[in-house]
């Protein structure tokens, strides 16, 4: 994309390079919700590709038509068919399914929460929330039914109007019109637009406070070639105000895209900006509050078929269809304004495009009209350009000129509308906001401030909260807060009592101040504010910011027993190990303090846990909380003692308290309890029962039988029997229950439980003979002890209990009992009473078996048949009494005949060794259960007859097979006794058995048992017998089908005949099976054909011409014979067999044959295979008669086509135009390019004539050297292409008007310069060329690059012409274009104009320094100035010195704002001393940045050049350099006045020896005592006077006493005047000294004066007012004696350790007696506790 276009275009990423499939890649297939997903439909997968992760691909196995990822979440939309599901991809799983009514044809989400569905008649919306379905919006309008292709679905922000848009196909070729409908949910009403694209955006309009809801669409009528763009609010309020509305614009499409139509439009909603996307590739940007087009563009020559847009910034993205390349495309606002500026030239649309967004481009715009409007005395409409320009005009200069405009009468002064004005815009900048605060507050108005902070209209700074301070501290606080001005956001906090947000806030921004004196200051003055400081100091994050001890150590000496306790509760909620001690001490003072209720407290939070627990339970006991100390107590002694009073305690406690301790310590503690009696039976049984697990309950079974508490143990047993798994309490419970007489409750666990032992528990119940034995029958019928039982019972003579267990417990167990009964002797009446009492509830087969062990069976037949007189169908019963019957022989036969329950199985084996017959009755009786039974008795026994009829009975395939299937021997012989029998049963079979048969059915499931067994030729034999040779089943169908299938796989030599004598067979199925691979009896099959096509065989005309058909199908598909077949089909004479003889011939490539034979059969069916190997074998004149026979019943493309280009290739150019002008449907367009491309040109031109083609006709007159025709034709086509082909076409014949006539046309188009100026020049045609640019200049719409490019040529070819057309054509130039023409051409004077001209100052500069043709000094400076890159002057800097060095001092001034002076010095140091010479004028210049590099070099200067007084200026002015440094240098010098400066700049460093030293040496003694002075050092100055009077320099030593009189010790002076007689010398030093002496002793006296005795009073009663009294408002605690007032004789008010009160001697660092600093000293230091602010 070239610069300075007002858009951002890349390419970000490529789909085809992710391995995305092309196939995939188009609508549909491929979506783009948001600028985080790309979701990619594939043949077997679903790509994601996720685009805030670096274009991460994922693929997931998933089949689907289409997919679509939510634009918000990662919630995937799925459809395959009906079904469309959504999927939550972070859980990963399904959120929805539904299946719809109709296909879907296009969907999209319209917001995170919604996915609209678009069916072919009506539009639906999906939430994603809760479970309903789709929900119908609206029915599709008319005029976008079905045969329009849905692209796009879009809902208003409101969700109140829906706008649905797709494509159809128009009235002419080529054309695609939009249709559009948009549906008012409230109203319910829908309204048809023509159109391609729409959205819904929201806006701010200027005087509006609301947003506008507007529709922006493109509207192309299907009549009119105008494209328009149309911005209408829709959904404003008629109350509010008129909807707004643009008057629609037209939108400048290109004439080379007039075919050209928008796919979709979307709305940048950062900046207000529309984007509108064409099939071809254009962008078009548009202004949405003006309308108006802004840019137009083709970015590429692809179709973006899917688009969105980018919330954060505004940018589209954009996916080409197949080759997928994703293209972003964005607002470029720094070249925006230029843009419309300078090419536009809309000054208009730039102001308020800039002011709405705040771009850079427009100031000197805004500027202008700004002084216009406040010359005309507009101050309202100035002050409204000033707030929509941006911070362009947001000066103070502005205020001020708006402060200085008079007020008119009756009118609000002009900077109050101006101030008003920018509050409606937004919010006002620090400057603003403090001009508008100082005349309101003056006014008394703070309320209007407040609601400019609350609605954050001021730019909140430390000023403005200074300003606001004095008359509202809450509102101060609030901007200081938003300013981050700490300390006085602090201050505020004092102010206002809120101590408890200091801290916090202090924290939060990472401010730091003193808190100790702040919270010292408070102790006394607010004790509640320092609590809540010192809560907030304590809970700081990082840590605590004061000490912790310290600070309750001063809350206790001052007696505030309950702020301490609210400080420590905050400060150890962190509940550190550090902190034990505190702990300790914060529960102390209130437990011995008479506060045990808090300690209580605090021990029940549990936020301490570090304290010394054994002292504080030592405590609890003696205040009597028992519970407490337990909690304390770990020696199981001291648990002991205070158990001792659990009567006092909370049972539940006692409970609770047991999971505290260990196994041992829990039994001992409950044994203590227990030895005291029974009072504590009830609580030891909760413990035992809660703590059964822990403790065991062997162990607490001990506990309680040891303690003799039977009924304590059958409690506790009886809460844990239910869930305990120990036999042992199991067993403890049944045998207390029984003890305590509670037999239910035995017989309960005995009966439902699985855990005891039952040989235990038997034996327990056994030698206690209860008497109720029930506990004891569950357990013998439980665990199988029946037998026991059984005994017990009899021989306790409990028979009652025997009965009721048999008939009632255990009926099942009834052959045990009997058995147990049988054995011990007893009666047999009564134990055929039980077996008749229990009836049917016995099992047969378990009192059969143990009556037959004992030889008892007989006496069961009245039992059995009892039951079977019931309707017992048991087989046990009917088996039982089968035997009997068999055994006493009572009609055997006929029980086994007719009985339908026995078991075959069974009554069959018993049956086999007294009479085989019986057992083979018993086993056919089985239907097939017992056929291998039945079959090994039959052959054992020669059964062979009855085998054979039951065989044939039975009709079981599987059975046959058993019987017929050979069997081989171990060796692979057959085993002839086997293989007898089996043809004995053959022959039964054959002989009696299916004779005998009258089932069809039979039979034929004998003839299949037969071929089943592969015996084929037995198989024909019997078929010939029953078919052939006359039977009732000779005309069965099914027969003879066997009979021919028989033959053809056993001997199909007989297969002709079976078909000429039979005829009743399925035709078709055998004629399949004959053309199988496995047989290929061609000829047969088509025998069957033909004698079924017949009408004897086949009556039905439509099945006879089947079966002709299909005999052509075995001629030509397995026969191969063509010629056998066309001689068939002559003899028929039918359409359907013509057509398959068509298709075979087809097949072997018989073009014209088949042609020949389709026109036959009247069947155009397979056009376009003929038409495809009409044109490879090139047959075009015998195609054309197939062709025109086809068109009379079908209307195809095709058809026409190949027509229209078999009259082509004829070359009957007649009945080609005759053809093209009437009415057809052929695709002209692609066979007249197919003519083209071969050549064909008059038939091309033929062709794109009747379609207005304007475009190819030109090409083909070019084609044809009809040069004239083919510049009409493209002047009729209008397209760049054209005009270029047609321009290139007559340039190389030499027609230089006609080229010049198109060319002119060409280079309109800026993209198609280039190529025509590389035409023109690769065939040397420059003057020509050079000509048609000059010409071009003309055009009305002559863009920049034709004044481009003929300055480029002009560098070329005529030189002396580029600089006035530079000056001239400069605002219509590509400046970069011209410019780097101008240096390839070395003219550089008119590069260096463009540059200056273009403000590419950098460049001009760096053009004329490396080009001397080019310099001149004054463009030189003037450009120097301007430059962007500061290397740029450093580097003129140097060329200056070398080439130009009389202007150096020139040019430095110009740049002396703009560089660093000390790289220029240093510049000019490394360039040489000249340079420092040449450059002092500036160095003196600038010297007043007081900058180190200018300073000493300077400094250099002077003292080379000996200017000791320009060095002193310098020194005392400028002090920013090495002075230890020169002073070094200089200390050496020749000149005494150097040296003195020296002296002196070390006296500046108050390096006091070096300076004295250098004064010495030089003798220049007021130097050394005015430095000794200035040094203020007694040692100094005492030096300096004893080396005046070593060297006897008396006047000298009376000076420096008199300077020095300040810092001189008495006794020094004194001592010195004494030792070398200077005793008139030192008298003034003495007398000045008595003097200060007296005054200060006077001072002294007045200061110390004992103040009178009634002010001493009021200030002690004001300080014990400021301290509040010492009983006022405080927790007092009482120990013994009362604390209600101080003790009398104790100074400061102190307790004496050891009288009641708290110890505080915990508190107090090491040295310190009870606690308290040495001296009475409070923590702050000052005597008595006070603060330093207070005096007693």
């Amino acid at each position: 994309m070239a610069a300075g276009v007002p858009i951002a275009f890349q390419e970000v990423l490529n789909l085809q390079q992710l391995q995305v499939p092309e196939t995939s890649i188009k609508h549909g297939l491929t979506t783009m919700e948001s600028d985080k997903w790309i979701v990619s439909v594939e043949p077997n997968q679903v790509s994601l590709i996720d685009l805030q992760n670096q274009a991460q691909v994922t693929r997931r196995p998933i089949k689907a038509e289409a997919a679509v990822m939510n634009p918000s979440s990662n919630i995937l939309a799925l459809r395959s068919g009906k079904t469309i599901q959504m999927f939550n991809l972070d859980s990963k799983s399904k959120l929805k399914s539904h299946d719809v009514d109709s296909p879907i044809v296009f969907w999209k989400w319209t917001s995170a929460t919604n996915l609209a569905l678009v069916t072919a008649t009506s539009v639906y919306h999906w939430s994603t929330e809760g479970a309903d379905a789709p929900a119908k919006i609206f029915e599709r309008h008319a005029t976008i039914g079905s045969n329009t292709q849905i692209i796009n679905y879009t809902v208003s922000p409101d969700n109140k109007w829906c706008l649905l848009g797709g494509i159809s196909a128009g009235s002419a070729p080529g054309v695609v019109n939009g249709n559009m409908q948009l549906y008012s949910v409230e109203k319910k009403v829908s309204q048809p637009l023509s159109g391609h694209g729409g959205s819904f955006c929201s806006i701010k309009l200027a005087g509006r406070d609301d947003m506008a809801q507007c529709l922006v669409f493109h509207e192309k009528k299907p009549e009119d070639p105008a494209h328009r763009l149309f911005v209408m609010e829709v959904g404003r309020d008629p109350s509010k105000g008129a909807p707004h509305r643009i008057p629609p614009t037209q939108i400048p499409v290109p004439p080379e895209a007039a075919s050209d139509f928008p796919v979709s439009l979307v709305i940048d909603a950062k900046n207000d900006v529309a984007f509108l996307l064409t099939k071809a590739g254009f962008v078009y940007m548009f202004d949405i509050h003006s309308g108006k087009t802004m840019f137009r563009t083709r970015i590429t020559q692809e179709t973006m078929f899917v688009t969105c847009a980018q919330a954060s910034t505004g940018a589209v993205f954009g996916i080409t269809v197949r080759t997928g390349r994703v293209y972003r495309v964005g607002l470029n606002g720094a070249n925006l304004i230029p843009y419309i500026v300078n090419t536009l030239r809309d000054n208009d649309l730039a102001i308020k495009v800039a002011g709405r967004l705040g771009l850079p481009g427009a100031e000197h715009l805004y500027t202008q009209q700004f002084e216009a409007l406040m010359g005309a005395g507009q101050v309202k409409e100035a002050a409204q350009l000033v707030a929509s320009s941006g911070s362009a005009l947001r000066t103070p200069q502005t205020i001020a000129r708006f402060q200085q405009i008079p007020a008119e009468p009756g009118a609000p002064q002009p900077v109050f509308q101006y101030f008003s004005t920018l509050l409606e815009h937004g919010k006002l900048n620090e400057q603003e906001s403090i001009e508008l605060a100082k005349p309101v507050l003056q006014q008394g108005r703070p309320q209007l401030m407040e609601k400019w902070l609350k609605d954050d209209k001021l730019h909140c700074s430390e000023a403005l909260g200074d300003l606001i301070m004095p008359h509202d501290t809450a509102m101060a606080l609030s901007v200081y807060l938003r300013s981050e001005t700490h300390a006085k956001a602090i201050q505020c906090f004092v102010q206002r009592g809120e101590y408890d947000k200091i801290v916090p806030y202090s924290t939060s921004v990472g401010y730091s101040m003193d808190y100790s004196s702040m919270l010292s200051q408070l102790l006394f003055s607010n004790p509640q504010g320092a609590l809540d400081l010192a809560k907030g100091l304590v809970s700081a994050d990082g840590g605590p910011l004061i000490d912790i001890q310290a600070t309750a150590e001063a809350f206790l000496s001052s007696n505030r027993v309950q702020e301490t306790t609210a400080f420590l509760l905050e400060a150890l909620k962190d509940n550190k190990e550090e902190h034990a001690y505190l702990q300790t001490k914060l529960l102390e003072i209130n437990l011995i303090g008479g506060a045990p209720q808090v300690a209580d407290a605090i021990m029940q939070n549990g936020i301490l846990t570090h304290y010394d627990r054994a002292h504080i339970g030592k405590l609890c006991e003696r205040a009597g909380m028992w519970q407490r100390a337990a909690e304390h107590y770990s020696d199981i002694n001291d648990i002991k003692r205070v158990f001792k009073n659990s009567h006092q305690m909370n049972p539940e406690f006692v409970v609770t308290y047991f999971g505290k301790l260990n196994r041992e310590q829990s039994i001992a503690l409950l044994k203590d309890m227990m030895s005291r009696g029974p009072s504590n039976m009830q609580v030891c049984v909760e413990v035992a029962k809660k703590y059964n697990d822990e403790l065991g309950s062997e162990e607490l079974v001990k506990v309680f039988e040891n303690a003799k508490a039977t009924e304590g143990l059958y409690y506790y047993l009886g809460a844990v029997v239910n869930f305990s798994e120990d036999p042992v309490v199991h067993f403890k419970y049944i045998q207390s229950a029984c003890m305590l007489g509670q037999f239910k409750e035995a017989e309960r666990v005995c009966r439902d439980s699985n855990i005891y032992k039952p040989e235990q528990v038997k034996e327990y119940l056994k030698n206690a003979k209860l008497p109720d034995p029930r506990p004891l029958i569950h357990v013998c019928d439980r665990y199988d002890f029946v037998d026991e039982l059984t005994e017990y019972l009899y021989l306790n003579s409990l028979l009652q209990y025997v009965e009721v267990y048999v008939t009632k417990v255990s009926p099942a167990k009834t052959p045990q009992v009997v058995g147990k009964l049988f054995d011990l002797g007893a009666n047999e009446d009564f134990t055929k009473r039980i077996l008749m009492a229990v009836g049917t509830a016995c099992p047969v087969e378990e009192m059969v078996e143990i009556a037959e062990m004992r030889n008892r069976l007989r006496m069961l037949q009245p039992w059995l048949e009892a039951r079977v007189a019931t309707g017992s169908t048991e087989p046990g019963t009917h088996n039982s009494l089968g035997k009997i019957y068999i055994q006493m022989n009572k009609d055997p036969k006929a029980f086994l005949t007719n009985n339908m329950f026995y078991e075959p199985k069974v009554l069959g084996p018993f049956c086999e060794s007294l009479d085989p017959s019986l057992a083979f009755v018993a086993y056919k009786k089985g239907a097939g259960e017992c056929d291998d039974e039945l079959i090994k008795i039959s052959f054992t026994h020669g059964l062979f007859r009855d085998l054979a009829r039951y065989l044939v009975e039975r009709q079981d395939l599987e059975l046959w097979a058993k019987v017929l299937t050979k069997e081989e021997g171990e060796e692979g012989d057959i085993d002839a006794e086997k293989e007898s029998q089996r043809r004995q049963l053959i022959d039964q079979v054959v002989e009696w058995a299916l004779p005998e048969s009258e089932s069809a059915d039979e039979v034929s499931c004998t003839v299949k048992a037969f071929m089943a067994a592969d015996l084929p030729g037995e198989l024909i034999v019997l078929l010939e017998r029953i078919i052939l040779q006359g039977s009732d089943f000779s005309d069965n169908k099914n027969l003879q089908n066997l009979l021919i299938l028989t033959a053809i796989r056993a001997d199909h030599t007989k297969v002709a005949s079976y078909i000429d004598q039979l005829d009743n067979f399925d035709a078709k199925d055998i004629a399949l099976i004959c053309v199988s691979e496995s047989h290929m009896l061609y000829e047969e099959a088509f025998t069957i054909y033909v004698k079924f096509a017949k009408p004897e065989h086949t009556t039905d005309k439509e099945e006879q011409i089947e079966m002709q058909v299909l005999a052509m199908g075995v001629l030509v598909d397995y026969m191969k014979d063509l010629d056998r077949a066309k001689t068939f089909a002559n003899q028929v004479d039918e359409k359907p067999v013509w057509s398959k003889l068509g298709n075979a011939q087809l097949e072997e490539k018989m073009a014209a044959d088949a042609i020949l034979s389709f026109i036959s059969a009247e069947d155009a069916s397979e056009y376009v295979r003929v038409c495809a190997e009409a044109n490879e074998a090139e047959i075009y004149a015998e195609v054309i008669p197939f062709l025109k026979m086809a068109r009379k019943n079908l209307q195809e493309n095709l058809l026409d086509t190949e027509l229209i280009y078999a009259y082509a290739k004829t070359n009957n150019l007649t009945d080609l135009e005759k053809f093209v002008n009437g009415p057809n449907v052929a695709n002209i367009q692609n066979i007249g390019d197919r003519c083209f491309s071969e050549g064909l040109y008059n038939a091309s031109k033929i062709l794109f004539k009747s379609i207005n083609n304007n475009s190819k006709l030109a090409l083909c007159h070019i084609h044809l050297e009809e040069y004239r025709e083919a510049v009409a034709a493209a002047s009729l086509a209008n397209n760049v292409s054209t005009w270029k082909q047609v321009c290139f076409a007559c340039l190389k014949a030499s027609e230089f008007r006609l080229a010049a006539t198109c060319g002119l046309e060409v280079i309109k188009y800026p993209d198609h310069v280039d190529d025509v100026v590389t035409t023109y020049s690769d065939l040397g045609h420059f003057d020509h060329l050079v000509s048609l640019f000059e010409q071009g200049l003309g055009l009305e719409d002559a863009h920049i690059g034709i004044f481009t490019e003929l300055g480029i040529l002009y560098t070329k070819h005529v030189p002396e012409k580029v600089m006035e057309h530079c000056k001239v054509f400069f605002s219509k130039l590509n400046v970069s274009k011209v410019v780097r023409a101008c240096e390839r051409a070395r003219l550089f004077k008119p590069a260096v104009y463009l540059y200056m001209q273009d403000k590419q100052a950098d460049s001009a500069v760096k053009t004329m320094s490396e080009h001397s043709s080019a310099f001149d000094n004054d463009l030189f400076l003037d450009a120097i100035v301007k430059v962007r890159n500061a290397e740029i002057m450093y580097k003129a800097v140097s060329f200056y010195l070398t080439m130009h060095p009389m202007l150096f001092t020139r040019l430095m001034e110009v740049l002396e704002d703009h560089v660093d002076h000390s790289r220029v010095v240093n510049q000019l140091r490394r360039t040489g001393d000249w340079a420092l010479q040449l450059g002092q004028a500036y160095m003196k210049t600038v010297q007043k940045e007081n900058l180190s590099a200018v300073n000493e070099a300077l400094n250099e200067l002077y003292i080379e050049d000996e200017d000791y007084e320009s060095l002193r200026k310098s020194i005392d002015k400028f002090q920013n350099f090495n002075m230890i440094a020169l002073a070094s240098k200089l200390a050496t010098h020749e000149l005494l006045e150097f040296r003195r400066i020296s002296a002196y700049v070390y006296r500046c460093n108050k390096k006091w020896s070096q300076s004295i030293e250098l004064s010495k040496n030089d003798r220049m003694w007021k130097d050394c005592i005015d430095t000794a002075n200035e040094s203020a050092d007694e040692e100094t100055i005492e030096d300096l006077l004893r080396f005046f009077c070593e060297t006897s320099e008396k006047e000298c030593f009376c000076a420096a006493l008199y300077t020095c009189f300040s810092h001189v010790r008495p006794d020094v002076a004194i001592e010195l005047g004494w030792l070398n007689g200077y005793h008139h010398f030192i008298m003034p030093f003495l007398v000045q000294n008595m003097r200060q002496t007296y005054e200060r002793l006077q001072v002294l006296e007045k200061r110390t004066q004992p103040p009178k005795e009634e002010d001493a009073q009021d200030q002690i009663a004001q300080t014990y007012g400021q301290l509040g009294g010492f009983g006022n408002g405080m927790l007092m605690l009482e120990n013994g004696g009362g604390m209600g007032g101080m003790p009398g004789g104790m100074p400061g008010g102190m307790m004496p350790p050891g009288q009641g009160g708290i110890d505080m001697s915990g508190f107090g660092p090491a040295g310190m007696p009870n606690g308290m600093p040495p001296g009475g000293m409070m923590p702050n230091g000052m005597p008595g506790g006070m603060p330093p602010n207070m005096s007693m």
